[in-house]
């Protein structure tokens, strides 16, 4: 055996690929670590009772901040084949405030023994006191218990010896595995720490604030490869994927290179490793110096991953990227403001892809970032960017799309309403303020109020105002704005808000009212859910007479624009960088309708994609007919923006797919032949190949499958011959990486093809490959094979336990999986929570995944007394309000909504 230090240097950071490892021991990332006020009773009846019986010091959630970590020095020895390791660490810390114990997190360690030295005593090199060791599971904390006060502003160190398994799942310090061509199995140790799990793998203070420097040593055989966060910058994974790897590399040097000069600060680390693991939880990590991936987000294979995997894969990388500033560099104080982490980094995908890689057009996609979550916030039961956390399931749930993608959508409004230089500025600002440090909402308003010089008055427009005005407060178009008050009224209150324009003659009568999807004007509880909700709203406007793009902040629940010539019809919201739902009161849904038909390269691209947005979003709140959502669609034939047509389709095929889950045949039919037939021109203009921009290839991807979905002759005849070609060839034949999941899916719908795909699935050494077979297993017809793909993802062995949440999502869409998957969930939760955290995105994706489609009540029963029943066992999660929620706004929807689908279809 041969020791691995993990020590900070300074070397000038080097690239390379690594392939020829026989198996990861370990990946130690660096622990961002919060406090509280320190609480103390001396009545032995306050405390919680420590495993052992006795008394435990401490009845908080969050640790008391009496003792600081300074520096942890810290040995692992993982052992790959009892699956278990031994450890120790010595903690430096400082004492702010006389104590007699010390209390950290730990979780599922056994601590073998503990000592304590003061700095006189580690400097004489006396030996230290050994400590009484008491245990909270319930909190996940221990307690060291010294025999004399520790005095104030005095050193001392902490050495603790422990043990533990290797952990099943993906948390803490837990074991992955890798299966190579020639059939072996390998073992790998991996660590996820991120949100509370740091204390599954070492003793620790685990929360945000309790930042501290790491030395870490690894004891390891020498036919194994130890990686840290310190020094080397390479991309690493398993041997045979060696050539998937070169795009990751090109990805991150190009998209590093933007971060330091966008951020005005060098990376501040000497290296930067990037590896794909086999068996991963999340999408990625950004652990400083040392990310991990899922080997989807990380790897990009030329045979079979598409366009849109190629976007994903760069988007990935370009948020971990951004976490090494924003997360790593500069943290949240606490939980409830992780979206200053999240947001930013998923906000930096924008600006970061579209200046490296502007060929991938994500400029165009940045809307779906936030079409996605309005869903969820248009629900009552969504919750603010910024929410009190304090369990660990709490904290896990707001690692959601409303700490990601509201967080992301707020910020690009702001950079639209401050101009890109000014959000550039005040980000600088933030980051350089910060940096090393913690930093809550405030701060960053303050720094992006702060961002420009008085001079740039001159200019014009947004800048930071002068010393008489407070430090948050901007001057917008001759009117004081303040940001904080701005931005708490996204951030502090919960939903989206709705903007009803009604146009007379030359003044438009602007409302703002909460958006809410399956509770309407007329029902009772309407008007309360309304109540205090206000939003400064940024607005942005254009006119039928011209391109200027006009202002305006809405900071009232009503207000009065005048227009300074007559118009036809007026589009707020421009290019949809607001956050917010338009409603176009009177005649202004018809004006638009008009102007689409007539010519609708009028209005620009991504505005015709959120008319389409908001039009199929009002039908859902009530406030618009369905008619006339469809009426708008009809101009799709000459639409010639892959992207709003797609747009335009998702909508239409979210009807389809609807209809056909609850088996309301005679419209699911209609819908069917009305599809074929209006989108059959841009259908048998598609080609099967690879060719053309991304939103070419994209829009190609969408067609054919819904084609092929809606059994179009042409289609299934098409990939059918490719799939029986790619049989014949022993699975050799190039099929084009973008038709890849469509020649797949009508392959496995015979015995022979799904057969032979599972086969392939089994020896594929591509994992965007496995995720397009998986994805055509599941679409078969015959319930037996799909339960036979989830006891596969329940085993873990052929379908890895990380893709056992997806497979059951997809089939739940699957009409002929919908009933069978949600079956299996409520048999089986036992075991899924011995593979899944309760607050985790797996458990997450499983409950909504196979249960928000529904739309009968007999379902919403069903979930409602399963939910029900996990709440008397003590299990409660935001998704079980959600997930009925959503359920009772899809029987509304289809009560409401379904006699007009029926008559339009016959017109």
């Amino acid at each position: 055996f041969r020791y691995s230090a993990m020590v900070i240097s300074r070397k000038t950071p080097r690239f390379n690929i690594h392939t020829g490892f026989y198996c990861l021991v370990a990946i130690l990332p660096q622990i961002s670590i919060c406090s509280m006020s320190y609480h103390f009773t001396e009545d032995p009846g306050a405390f919680p009772v420590a495993a052992n019986g006795e008394p435990f010091p401490w009845q908080e959630l969050r640790l008391p901040n009496v003792v600081i970590p300074l520096h942890y020095d810290l040995f692992v020895h993982p052992n790959l084949t009892s699956l278990d390791f031994v450890a120790s660490e010595k903690i430096e810390v400082l004492v702010s405030n006389a104590t007699q114990f010390i209390i950290l997190h730990s979780k599922d360690l056994e601590i073998t023994y503990a000592t304590l030295q003061s700095e006189e005593d580690s400097r004489y090199m006396k030996p230290g006191r050994e400590l009484k060791v008491l245990s909270y599971p319930p909190h996940q904390q221990i307690a060291l218990l010294v025999p004399e006060k520790l005095t104030p502003h005095l050193k001392y160190y902490v050495a603790i010896d422990f043990q533990a398994k290797l952990a099943d799942g993906f948390e803490g310090f837990y074991k992955s595995t890798y299966r190579t061509i020639g059939g072996e199995t390998r073992i790998l140790a991996v660590t996820d720490f991120e949100p509370t799990q740091a204390r599954m793998a070492f003793p620790c203070f685990d929360e945000p604030l309790f930042k501290a420097n790491f030395s870490i040593k690894i004891r390891r055989e020498s036919r194994h490869i130890a990686l840290s966060n310190m020094p080397k910058v390479s991309i690493y994974a398993s041997p045979d994927k060696w050539n998937q790897t070169h795009y990751a590399l090109q990805a991150s040097l190009k998209l590093l290179d933007f971060y330091e000069k966008y951020f005005d600060i060098n990376y501040p680390l000497p290296k930067l490793d990037l590896i794909a693991i086999p068996d991963f939880g999340s999408g990625a990590m950004e652990n400083w110096g040392l990310i991990t991936y899922k080997e989807t987000s990380l790897l990009f294979d030329p045979k079979a991953s598409s366009a849109s995997d190629k976007l994903w894969v760069t988007r990935v990388i370009a948020h971990e990227l951004a976490h090494q500033w924003f997360g790593n560099l500069v943290t949240m104080e606490w939980w409830n403001d992780i979206w200053l982490n999240e947001g930013f980094a998923k906000y930096m995908e924008l600006i970061a892809v579209n200046a490296t890689y502007p060929e991938l057009q994500f400029d165009d996609y940045f809307s779906n970032v936030c079409f996605e979550v309005i869903t969820r916030d248009s629900l009552n039961s969504s919750r603010p960017v910024s929410k009190p956390a304090e369990t660990p399931t709490q904290i896990q749930e707001m690692f959601d799309e409303v700490s990601y993608n509201k967080g992301a959508c707020i910020l690009n409004m702001l950079k639209d309403f401050l101009t890109e230089e000014k959000f550039q500025k005040g980000i600088i600002h933030y980051l350089k303020k910060f940096s090393y440090r913690n930093a809550k909402n405030d701060d960053l308003w303050s720094s992006l109020s702060n961002s420009c010089l008085e001079s740039d008055f001159t200019s014009g427009g947004v800048c930071h105002s002068n010393s008489k005005m407070t430090s948050n407060m901007l001057t917008f178009l001759g009117e004081d704005v303040e940001v904080k008050e701005m931005m708490t009224t996204w951030t502090l209150q919960k939903g989206i808000p709705l903007l009803v324009v009604k146009q007379d003659g030359r003044s438009l009568r602007l409302q703002q009212e909460r958006f809410l999807k399956g509770v309407f004007q007329e029902d009772p509880e309407w008007r309360v859910l309304q109540e205090r909700y206000l939003w400064h709203i940024p607005l942005t406007y254009s006119t039928s007479s011209s391109n200027v793009i006009h202002r305006h902040i809405l900071k009232s629940k009503t207000d009065i624009l005048d227009l300074p010539e007559k118009t036809s019809w007026v589009k707020f919201n421009v290019d949809s960088n607001g956050y917010y739902i338009v409603h176009y009161e009177g005649h202004g849904w018809d004006q638009l309708i008009t102007q689409l038909n007539r010519n609708h390269t009028l209005l620009r691209p991504k505005d015709r994609i959120g008319l389409i947005h908001d039009v199929f979003q009002l039908v859902g709140a009530g406030r618009l007919t369905l008619d006339k959502a469809l009426d708008m669609t009809r101009y799709l034939q000459r639409e010639t923006s892959s992207p709003a047509l797609l747009q335009g389709l998702s909508y239409l095929e979210l009807l389809y797919r609807m209809m056909d889950r609850s088996n309301i045949s005679d419209v699911s039919e209609n819908l069917k032949r009305y599809l074929l037939q209006y989108f059959k021109p841009l259908i048998d203009r598609q080609s099967w190949n690879d060719e053309g921009s991304v939103w070419d290839r994209m829009l190609r991807s969408a067609l054919l499958k819904l084609a092929c979905d809606l059994n179009h002759a042409p289609c299934i005849q098409k990939a059918a011959e490719l799939f029986s070609q790619w049989m014949e060839s022993s699975g050799k034949l190039n099929i084009p990486t973008d038709v890849l999941k469509i020649v797949y899916s009508v392959g496995a719908q015979t015995t022979e093809g799904w057969n032979y795909l599972l086969e392939q699935y089994k020896l594929s050494m591509s994992s965007a490959e496995k995720n397009k077979i998986l994805y055509g297993l599941s679409t078969n017809k015959h319930q037996e094979k799909l339960l036979n793909l989830l006891e596969l993802g329940m085993e873990g062995k052929v379908i890895k336990t990380q893709d056992l949440a997806p497979l059951l999502h997809a089939i739940a869409r699957n009409p002929k999986g919908q009933q069978l998957a949600w079956d299996f969930v409520r048999e089986n939760w036992t075991h899924l929570l011995k593979k899944f955290d309760l607050g985790s995105f797996d458990i997450r994706i499983i409950i909504s995944g196979t249960t928000s489609h529904f739309s009968c009540r007999d379902k919403l029963q069903e979930v409602k007394l399963f939910f029900e029943s996990l709440e008397s066992q003590g299990s409660h999660l935001d998704i079980f309000q959600i997930v009925l929620e959503t359920i009772t706004k899809n029987i509304k929807w289809l009560e409401k909504n379904l006699p007009t689908l029926r008559t339009w279809l016959l017109k």
